[in-house]
């Protein structure tokens, strides 16, 4: 594909396979979320799901020493009610563009993931973290509760752990993160650009008709019941073999001697 856009907020790469990096910019040295980056940044990703070769999205911060830090506290501290319904449905609603987007999305966190930070990860499909990493969520320190995505956490890491961090608004490093399965890979900052694109790469390697499809059946199961999820799962598994990918990558192995 080779697409390159910029927008002020947010730079949008596009390598031939059809892996895109999203990286924000223009955000200070934390990554920090206010109005128009967050607008910036529901455009690309509005953007890219409409992409047809689109196979994996990487999301990423400007530099090393943050991946998002956290909402903009200069901006909320000047909110009323009714403009802070707005912000923060601003937020809410890139970060469902990142839930929803059709490839999965990967997040790559270097360095401190706070607040709305760690709810657009948890909003990510693979959230892969360098061994320097903080992740935590201290809205409840500035006298706000943590909302929208913090409710993927539950989910995530289980009730009592979600309830840790939204309560006591305490950091945990990489290594405890890992161990919640709140990130999914831990790796030295030097080896990080290496293990995203590995990641990256993998996805881009597979039948692109099937990963959407397992997206898609990952995130309605979130919302369905357990007997529905498993019901329509033979008709989803019907429909994967009208793509033919199923002849193409099964064929390998059927001529194996």
């Amino acid at each position: 594909m080779n697409e390159t856009i910029e927008l002020h907020h947010a730079g949008i790469d596009i390598d031939d396979v059809g892996i895109a990096t999203v990286t924000i910019r223009h955000a200070g040295s934390l990554n920090i979320l206010g109005t128009p980056v967050i607008a910036d940044l529901r455009q690309a990703f509005d953007h890219l799901a409409s992409l047809a070769g689109l196979r994996a999205v990487i999301l990423r911060g400007t530099g090393d020493k943050a991946f998002v830090a956290g909402a903009d506290i200069k901006e909320m501290g000047a909110l009323t009610p009714e403009t802070a319904r707005t912000f923060i449905d601003g937020l809410r609603g890139f970060c469902e563009a990142v839930r929803h987007c059709p490839v999965p999305v990967i997040a790559r966190l270097s360095g401190w993931t706070l607040g709305g930070g760690l709810e657009l990860a948890a909003a990510c499909d693979v959230r892969i973290a360098s061994n320097r990493a903080q992740l935590g969520m201290p809205e409840v320190k500035v006298g706000i509760p943590s909302i929208i995505h913090a409710a993927l956490l539950p989910r995530l890491i289980g009730q009592g752990r979600a309830g840790w961090l939204l309560l006591t608004g305490e950091n945990i490093d990489a290594a405890q993160a890992l161990s919640w399965a709140l990130v999914d890979v831990v790796v030295p900052l030097d080896r990080l650009d290496a293990e995203v694109a590995r990641q990256a790469r993998q996805f881009a390697s597979y039948g692109p008709s099937v990963v959407r499809q397992q997206k898609r059946l990952l995130r309605e199961w979130q919302a369905s019941d357990l007997d529905t999820a498993i019901s329509n799962g033979v008709n989803e598994f019907a429909a994967a073999f009208a793509t033919g990918e199923p002849a193409r990558f099964m064929a390998p192995f059927l001529h194996r001697k």
